[in-house]
């Protein structure tokens, strides 16, 4: 069984991860038009990156909570038989690595990963980012600037495709800490099939337009565990 999460910024905010649109969120203290485009990068480099840097820093102090543990124990859950029945998939939205962290194996960052930073001359040129600072003068081997590996505002969603063919894939799909408002990423619920039941993992729910979607309306570290229980008791045993 194919079991597909696709997981928002409310899973990493009970980590400590500050959220964007949230009343504390950080587009209060920033305009995105400043830190969040390829406009700004090109205008003010310096700002972008230190923006950048202390998101780095707030991921690098996080830990993974209940609910990262247990997306990642379903993956390695063993039935009577001691046949791992699952497999699971995370699509995130997030830029951290706590899901990986947590144990997760197959994770898609539909928005990019805030520890990696690419080529300004080749976007195929991704790096790991060797401590919680990228600087100007930190360059990829062609020369070029190094930038955050992050989709910004007004760029195209790479893997937004293939994270697609990974929904439709799904048995189960499982929508967690996401609002479902940010496009073209929130479309990706209706690429699961009408067979595919779907859950929604959020204290204010969601609203997806699909009918059978089940609403659980509790944060990710005590909605997620309870949820990874029931699919063991239904299918896992």
């Amino acid at each position: 069984m194919e079991i597909v999460f696709f997981t928002g910024a409310g899973i990493s905010a009970e980590s400590g991860i500050r959220t964007f649109r949230d009343s504390d969120g950080l587009w209060e203290e920033y305009r995105v038009e400043d830190v969040a485009t390829p406009q700004a990068f090109a205008r003010n480099p310096a700002l972008v990156l230190h923006f950048y840097d202390l998101r780095r820093a707030q991921v690098l102090k996080a830990e993974p909570n209940a609910a990262h543990r247990a997306i990642a124990a379903l993956e390695t859950h063993r039935d009577h038989r001691g046949q791992r029945p699952f497999t699971v998939r995370v699509v995130t939205q997030n830029v951290d690595d706590l899901h990986e962290r947590a144990g997760s194996s197959q994770v898609l960052h539909l928005h990019g990963e805030i520890l990696k930073a690419r080529s300004t001359k080749d976007a195929r040129i991704v790096l790991p980012i060797n401590g919680p600072s990228l600087a100007l003068g930190d360059r990829c081997p062609l020369g070029s600037q190094l930038r955050p590996h992050i989709v910004w505002f007004g760029e195209e969603v790479p893997l937004l495709a293939e994270a697609a063919d990974i929904v439709e894939r799904a048995d189960v799909l499982v929508v967690v800490g996401s609002s479902l408002q940010v496009y073209p990423a929130a479309g990706l619920v209706l690429h699961a099939r009408p067979d595919c039941p779907i859950h929604v993992v959020d204290p204010a729910g969601a609203n997806t337009g699909i009918r059978r979607v089940q609403h659980w309306k509790d944060k990710a570290s005590s909605g997620v565990p309870e949820l990874a229980r029931l699919l063991i008791s239904e299918y896992g045993q």
